[in-house]
Parts: C-alpha cells; sequence; structure tokens
C-alpha cells in the first residue's frame, strides 16, 4: 500500500539555514545521467545564451538515446520567436532579476534548437531561456544538465561542476526541476516497454512493480522527498534572497485509458498507473516546496490533453527520438507551456 506523504516524508518547516548535501546517494547511476558540461550565461541586452561545449558527440548521443526510454528528468525548449508577454517583465526603472536555472533534461532542452551546450544537451530555447527572456533577467546562468539527479546539485556530473556553485549571494529568483533521474526511470520504462511488447493487454509492468500490494516506486518517491529538502535548503542557504522555484513535470501519458501502443509500447493496464506514479512525484515536490520556503509550478495540470499519444500539433511530449527532439520529453511547444507556468508563478 502507498503510505501518506505526510507519514514518510519530513513534514517540519525549518527555516533556511547553511545546509550540507549529505543526504545518501539511493541508486546507481543510470544510463539516462550525463557526465560532463558548463554553465551558460546571458546578457541582458541581448536574451542569448552562449556555452563551451566540452564534451564528446558519442557521450551525448548515448545520453539522449536513455532520455528517449525514460520520463528522465528535464526538458526540451520551446522554438524561436518573440518571448511571451508577462506581467512579470520588469519595468524601465526596474531591474529584472539576477536568475539561476537548475534541473535535469526536462529543464535543459535536450536535442532542441539551439544546442549551445552538447555535454548537458541545454538548449537556448528551454524554458529557462524564455523566462530569462520575459523577465528581462539582469544577469542569467543556465546549469541545467540532462541527467541530472539531486546528487548533481551539490556534486560533479562528468566533468560538469556542481549545479549550486553556479548560486551567489546576490542571485534573487531559482528555478529548480530535479528528482525524475532519482527513480532510475530507465529501468522502470525498459522493463515497461518489453512487458508491454509481450503482453499489450492488461497491466503486466504494474504487477511487476507491485508484489503483494508494495508499490516499489511510490517507495522511491517518498526516499527522494529529503533529498529534495537538502537541495532546497541550500539553496536558500546560498542564495538567502533569492525566489525560489521548484518546477514540477508536466503531464507525460493520458491519464483518460485512452493509450498509443505503436507510438509508446506500453500496456493498456500500465499507461494509466505510470501517470498515477507521475503524479504521486509531483504531489511530493509540491509538499517539498510548500514545506521547506519554495513555490511549486504545477505544469502537469495546463498539459493534460497535450500527453505523447496525442497527434503532431496538439501534443507537447514526443514519443520518439528524432533529430531536434528526444523521446518521452517536452517539444518546443512543450517548453513554451512550461515557461508560462513557471511566469505565472511569479506573478503570484
Amino acid at each position: 500500500m502507498r503510505r501518506p506523504l505526510s507519514r514518510c516524508l519530513p513534514l517540519s518547516p525549518a527555516a533556511p539555514r547553511a545546509h550540507s548535501l549529505s543526504a545518501p546517494r539511493a541508486h546507481s547511476p543510470s544510463a539516462a545521467r550525463m557526465h560532463s558540461g558548463s554553465p551558460a550565461s546571458s546578457s541582458p541586452s541581448t536574451g542569448s545564451s552562449t556555452a563551451t561545449s566540452t564534451g564528446s558527440s558519442t557521450s551525448t548521443a548515448r545520453r539522449v538515446a536513455c532520455c528517449g526510454v525514460a520520463v528522465c528528468a528535464v526538458g526540451l525548449a520551446w522554438a524561436a520567436g518573440a518571448p511571451p508577454a508577462s506581467a512579470t517583465t520588469a519595468s524601465a526603472t526596474t531591474p529584472g532579476p539576477r536568475y539561476v536555472a537548475l534541473g535535469d533534461s526536462y529543464s535543459s532542452g535536450a536535442k532542441l534548437p539551439t544546442q549551445v551546450d552538447t555535454n548537458c544537451a541545454r538548449s537556448d530555447h528551454n524554458y529557462p531561456s524564455l523566462v530569462a527572456r520575459a523577465v528581462h533577467a539582469a544577469s542569467f546562468t543556465d546549469v541545467t544538465c540532462a541527467g541530472a539527479d539531486t546528487t548533481d546539485m551539490a556534486g560533479r556530473q562528468g566533468s560538469a561542476p556542481p549545479q549550486l556553485d553556479a548560486l551567489r549571494p546576490d542571485t534573487t529568483l531559482v528555478t529548480v526541476g530535479i528528482g525524475g533521474n532519482d527513480l532510475d526511470l530507465p529501468a522502470l520504462f525498459g522493463r515497461c516497454f518489453v512487458l508491454g511488447l509481450a503482453l499489450p493487454n492488461g497491466a503486466p509492468c504494474k504487477a511487476s512493480y507491485t508484489p503483494l500490494g508494495y508499490d516499489e516506486i511510490a517507495a522511491k518517491i517518498n526516499g527522494v522527498g529529503p533529498k529534495i529538502d537538502a537541495v532546497l535548503k541550500e539553496i536558500h542557504a546560498r542564495s538567502p534572497r533569492a525566489r525560489v522555484l521548484l518546477v514540477g513535470y508536466p503531464d507525460i501519458l493520458p491519464g483518460d485509458g485512452t493509450t498509443c501502443h505503436d507510438e509508446v509500447p506500453l500496456a493498456s493496464g500500465d499507461v494509466p498507473w505510470v501517470d498515477q506514479e507521475e503524479r504521486y512525484l509531483d504531489t511530493m515536490l509540491a509538499e517539498q516546496a510548500a514545506t521547506y520556503g519554495a513555490r511549486y509550478v504545477d505544469t502537469y495540470r495546463a498539459s493534460v490533453g497535450h500527453d505523447v499519444c496525442k497527434p503532431v500539433g496538439v501534443r507537447w511530449i514526443e514519443p520518439k527520438d528524432t533529430a531536434t527532439t528526444a523521446g518521452l520529453h517536452p517539444n518546443l511547444a512543450g517548453h513554451r507551456a512550461m515557461a508560462k507556468a513557471v511566469e505565472a508563478t511569479l506573478r503570484r
């Protein structure tokens, strides 16, 4: 049985303070993890980002391919074009925020044009870049990196420095999208796809992860909670003036019983189960944000009806890898929607 979050996660409010990210690594590095990268920064006068690429194209292809079979974390970016109008846009006399973006492939914009850091599969049109333009950020540092999990916030990810090292005492806005890779989702989707191809009806993957009623995935999600806690505390300690936004994951699979087995080979009963587990992950993130001094950005609600099974032009999540998209990740429209969700949260 799934235990309530309030019984499984630390829920005592804690004032921001210096805190070491000492939460133990709860899993082996998955094949979807990135191994190197460099931060990208942008000038407020141009709104464009620049980055140094130091990794090999082979390792990048391996990382992106793995992202194509897993709900990794973090993201594909929005298409080029004028940034959306926003009430968060700074006025001519008010300086914009000093903005730092942290996160995984759902934030970095894997395979989307234009890739400014091939080591971290980072696009200059991911949702952090769109937000930076919309709010006229006085400075913008994007260290999002495909394959990142919570241990890569304070530790190195291959040649990429710890993401938290990008924070400064004068940072005033931080977005962080993290948590999916801590669940070893490549293994989950790999197993579910094999079982779905062999047994397209029923819910064979759910059965394999819930022996005797014990939900292994829900237990892993509960275990990620304290790691998110540690990340948020360290952000507050390094940037005490910053507004911190914890960005959730958008709707990936339909929850209404529809399937698209030819595109995503999950068994018919496993599609709503995986969607349920994703919603539980988002619920955990929202609770951690509320408890530890951050604002939660709900990207799921607006994306319902734009899942991976919808047709081209409607879906915000792509089913398969292409030259410019990563499978099971947000496409350009998805990143635009995520940016709007961040901006809406800033207005509140």
